[in-house]
């Protein structure tokens, strides 16, 4: 059976701040420029979560799309939207909330919700020009 993509679209506000508690403010300002305002600052993400598999004989599908819109709302847009992500969200108390970090965190929350034999990929995008893709590895 061949193997197919499918994508679904998503976006999210949140606000955060880079950095490490245990840097001084002037290195955390060196490393991390403007992003390690204090009074944080923040990004209209969007975000694309890919799923890959075989055709399923009955359904023709990968994967339900709906079944991914409701998980990718639950575990992501509800977790996260309009929210600090340093102060609101478990997994970023002791996690530096940069890009990478956050599709890790998108990648791990819906991993677990979604069939093992299917490839699981998130493409997250902070700005239109800078995203990061991650996939597992």
């Amino acid at each position: 059976m061949p193997k197919v993509t499918v994508h679904r679209k998503a976006h999210f506000n949140a606000a955060h701040r880079l950095y490490r508690k245990d840097w001084s403010d002037e290195k955390n300002t060196a490393v991390f420029g403007k992003c390690s305002n204090p009074n944080f600052h923040g990004h209209n993400y969007d975000l694309e979560v890919s799923v890959t598999g075989e055709i399923d004989k009955e359904t023709g599908f990968v994967m339900d799309l709906s079944i991914l819109r409701k998980l990718i709302k639950e575990e992501v847009e509800e977790a996260f939207d309009h929210k600090n992500l340093n102060v609101e969200v478990a997994e970023f108390k002791e996690v530096n909330p940069t890009a990478e970090n956050i599709s890790v965190v998108i990648y791990d929350k819906l991993r677990t919700k979604i069939n093992r034999n299917l490839d699981l990929s998130i493409k997250l995008y902070e700005t239109p020009r800078n995203f990061v893709t991650y996939s597992g590895n």
